[in-house]
């Protein structure tokens, strides 16, 4: 559980994406969709109802995979010493959302002389939205992990649709 980082995806030869260490919730069954645990996550990517009451669920590892698009667009660690007090990297982001979205994506991502910025910014605006949806603190309110494929494979077609 919470060891959906990006420390633990390997890429392969066509660059698809692999868990090395995938949470433990990929373990349970339907009927076990919850679990009580005080087993050690990653700080920064550890859900809040686990981080508080030690409580994980398969909406666990959705919430380590938002912080985990989070980093990667933003290529800001969750554990960075920036944040501290009530800011960190979801509420970074989502103070950002969606007309700064430019000042806190990573530089080497998009550079703002490329044609069709707009449409990757847009697709972008939409993966952050998505990190948001996977890391909402109520597991109640998170996607689950195969709305989470739809929707990037949607985001992936309409930014594929422009080349």
């Amino acid at each position: 559980m919470d060891r959906v980082v990006t420390s633990n995806v390997l890429l392969d030869k066509d660059t698809v994406g692999h868990l090395s260490d995938f949470g433990i919730a990929k373990l349970l069954t339907k009927e076990e969709s919850i679990a009580h645990t005080i087993t050690f996550a990653t700080i920064g990517y550890i859900s809040p109802e686990y981080g508080l009451e030690g409580l994980i669920s398969k909406r666990s590892d959705v919430y380590s995979y938002g912080i985990m698009l989070l980093e990667t667009f933003t290529k800001k660690k969750p554990n960075d010493e920036m944040f501290t007090g009530d800011l960190d990297l979801r509420s970074c982001v989502h103070s950002s959302l969606p007309y700064k979205l430019d000042q806190i994506i990573d530089g080497d991502l998009l550079t703002l002389d490329e044609e069709k910025i707009s449409e990757k910014l847009q697709c972008v605006a939409s993966v952050m939205e998505l990190a948001m949806n996977c890391t909402a603190k109520s597991p109640g309110e998170r996607m689950n992990m195969t709305d989470v494929v739809a929707a990037l494979k949607k985001i992936k077609d309409r930014l594929s649709s422009h080349y």
